[in-house]
């Protein structure tokens, strides 16, 4: 294709130049009209005459160099700097601040974070309202240069505290995945669009009254810690820390969002169904043994060694769906419970595993003579065991099943002992439930599969069933040692598992300071 020759001395270019000419001047009127306006909007506010030379441009060129330079000192550098790169490296908070004074609601809240059982300096409010200051004042800034520079340093202290506020007291100063090695519940954190709508808020007071917890238990919580309540048989200190630990469990995003669900507080030694926000049946349970048993330890009486989790039958906190009730249950007996456990009583009584109607295996196979085995010397890795269904069987007439790496499961027991005892923390790390059949009804409801349930749990010749749950139900196994009840009066329960000193030491790493 050939492109046309044009003759370039028979058109006439003035217009053209013209044209040209007028652009040139539009865009530098609009540059000096932008300079003007962040000059005069400056100026007019602290009569600084610093500002009236202050260039947009040059500063953004000056910004960017700073955000690149200082990314490594920054808690959310990628953030930080997608938001000024898409405003161009103007100062936003600052501007936003002559307009509304935002800075001064960031501020305030910045100031009341400790009510939250947070610590204010950690968003550095001090440092943030010297820089505001010296744009409000006449002779708070000598020179252009200066002006830049704390322009740059006011917008990413803002952003950066922002952020971080943001996140604490949305999702909490620690991560439980990091500081419980048996922690398995969901717990979202906080992502780029957390980060987002912080910082891109249309009104930023808006934005922070939003964020504050509504929760009434929250609330319950911070107004104890605020007016200094004292929690019968603990001191003034002890009870400041458990308000603490228990507000920073309650920032975490675990909690349940069904209209149906179970759930089981450690401390508490207790389990709920829970039905439209009320308990449709509560019982006692008996959960696994706390290395905090005998409660010496406490959130004021502790080693740095408490400080790590060291869990060894301690029920694992968790989120999960009960998909199957296991009627007349066979138990396979763990491992590790039959060497420390079994195989011991076995040793001193041959005929411990019949009278326990416990079955040995080998090689897939029952073995029939177990009272000819010599335990002492028998090679323990070559058998296991089965506990087969019946009145002595340790799983009870009934066990639940969901889904968990810890292999644990809500079950009935022969034991029944324990349920009258104030410490429930007995068993291997499976929860035992006061109140099987019902806790069956609660999850089934009337029909076949509940009436076959109750019909087999009462045979006298056992045999396993396996009925499936549909739809299923979810289950929380929590801990929290500290509430307010429906009637509005504080509950405390002991640190069976010492997981309030593991919490609390991490809370105050977390903050820097003692709290």
């Amino acid at each position: 294709m050939s492109i046309p020759y044009i003759n370039l001395n028979k058109i006439n270019i003035r217009p053209i130049l013209l044209v040209l000419l007028c652009a040139s001047l539009l865009i530098v009127q609009s540059c000096k009209k932008k300079r003007s306006e962040l000059a005069n909007i400056l100026y007019k506010k602290s009569q600084n005459k610093v500002f009236r030379k202050l260039d947009p441009e040059q500063f953004a060129t000056i910004f960017q160099s700073v955000i690149d330079s200082e990314k490594s000192k920054l808690a959310y550098p990628q953030a930080v700097s997608d938001f000024y790169d898409a405003h161009n490296y103007e100062p936003v908070f600052l501007l936003s601040d002559i307009k509304d004074h935002s800075l001064q609601s960031l501020l305030d809240y910045y100031d009341k974070a400790n009510n939250q059982g947070l610590d204010s300096n950690m968003f550095q409010p001090q440092q943030v309202r010297e820089l505001v200051t010296k744009f409000y004042t006449k002779k708070g800034i000598k020179t252009v240069d200066e002006a830049y520079h704390d322009m740059a340093e006011l917008e990413l202290l803002t952003a950066n505290s922002l952020i971080k506020y943001s996140n604490a007291v949305q999702y909490g100063v620690v991560n439980p995945k990091a500081i419980y090695s048996r922690y398995f519940m969901v717990t979202k954190q906080p992502d780029s669009t957390n980060m987002y709508n912080a910082l891109y808020t249309p009104n930023l007071k808006n934005y922070l009254d939003s964020i504050q917890s509504k929760d009434p238990q929250y609330v319950a919580l911070q107004k104890a810690y605020t007016s200094n309540t004292l929690i019968p048989g603990t001191t003034a200190e002890e009870s400041k820390r458990i308000f603490l630990v228990n507000l920073e469990r309650l920032r975490w995003k675990n909690k349940p969002t069904e209209n149906k669900y179970v759930i089981v507080n450690i401390p508490d030694f207790h389990l709920d169904v829970i039905d439209g926000g009320k308990s449709i049946l509560g019982m006692e349970v008996c959960v696994g043994k706390g290395r905090n048993s005998n409660y010496k330890k406490t959130l004021v009486a502790f080693d740095d060694t408490d400080k790590v989790d060291k869990p060894v039958h301690e029920t694992p906190l968790l989120n999960s769906m009960i998909y199957e009730a296991e009627v007349n249950p066979v138990w396979n007996i763990p491992e590790s419970i039959a060497n420390k456990e079994i195989i011991v009583q076995a040793e001193k009584d041959p005929y411990y595993l019949s009278s326990k109607n416990i079955n040995v295996m080998k090689n897939g196979k029952k073995v029939e003579d177990v009272e000819s085995i010599d335990w002492s010397t028998a090679n323990k890795s070559e058998y296991s065991f089965q506990q087969q269904p019946g009145a002595d069987n340790s799983l009870g007439k009934v066990k639940f099943l969901f889904k968990n790496k810890s292999s644990v499961y809500l079950h009935d027991t022969p034991a029944q002992l324990p349920f009258a005892q104030s410490m429930r923390a007995v068993s291997h790390g499976c929860v035992r439930l006061q109140k099987p059949q019902d806790f069956a009804h609660a999850l089934f409801g009337d029909g076949p599969k509940y009436d076959l349930i109750a019909k087999d749990m009462a045979s006298e010749k056992p045999d396993p069933t396996e009925i499936a749950l549909r739809p299923k139900m979810p289950v929380y196994i929590t801990y929290v040692t500290c509430w307010s009840d429906s009637t509005g009066i504080l509950q405390y329960r002991k640190d069976v598992y010492g997981q309030d000193i593991i919490l609390y030491a991490n809370l105050v790493k977390a903050l820097g300071k003692s709290i």
